[in-house]
């Protein structure tokens, strides 16, 4: 149900960019733009998206928007943005997200990223082998990927992710949460009079809740 509204809510903000003209600034506003899911933040500041590979609206946030790398530009000294996938949506997703794991552990996130969006955009993804020569192909060699893809410290992150999805009760992609505390919500963003509009509100909501 929830990657149905997600659909409409994209859908609904393109309408608004094409036909809302009144745009003004103000804070994000709690039950709009963002809902709090516990009353204590974490101790560590940091802000925890969700996504997976197979997801269109994850590919523009992250190739298009750039949204996670605009948020981690506009982030306080110390605080980070963490990416975990997930499983949910089918075919290689459970690959992709020890995959994804194998590359938090290695450092090579930046590096294999682009090519795994596309590659499962595309569907191209039949076997963890499918995986693998994606990251070979960007600079990671087979024996590394081989020793280290099923590693006690790739399966800890594997465990984190799937745990954290769980904890959090994560339906649809993407979803971003701040300091445990706070979940940005897609559909207050439906008022915004432009892509950029809806970037900036977005990105600007993210920063405000981290320093909240």
């Amino acid at each position: 149900m929830k990657k149905m509204l997600l659909k409409t809510t994209f859908v609904a903000l393109s309408a608004f960019f094409a036909v809302n003209s009144t745009a003004f600034a103000s804070n994000p506003v709690e039950g709009k733009e963002y809902n709090i899911v516990r009353q204590a933040p974490s101790a560590q500041k940091e802000v925890l998206e969700f996504f997976s590979f197979y997801c269109p609206h994850c590919y523009d946030f992250e190739l298009n928007y750039k949204i996670p790398s605009q948020i981690k530009a506009n982030l306080p000294e110390g605080t980070k943005l963490v990416q975990y996938h997930v499983n949910f949506l089918g075919r290689q997703s459970e690959n992709l997200t020890r995959a994804w794991a194998f590359a938090m552990a290695q450092g090579v996130e930046d590096k294999v990223k682009t090519a795994l969006f596309e590659g499962a955009q595309k569907d191209a993804f039949k076997s963890m082998d499918d995986i693998k020569a994606v990251f070979v192909a960007n600079g990671v060699s087979a024996e590394d990927f081989d020793n280290g893809i099923n590693s006690f410290a790739v399966n800890g992150l594997v465990n984190k992710q799937v745990q954290a999805a769980e904890e959090f009760k994560v339906r649809g992609v993407p979803a971003f949460f701040v300091n445990e505390q706070y979940e940005i919500n897609l559909s207050g963003f439906s008022d915004s009079t432009s892509t950029n509009d809806f970037i900036k509100r977005y990105v600007d909501a993210v920063t405000f809740l981290i320093k909240k």
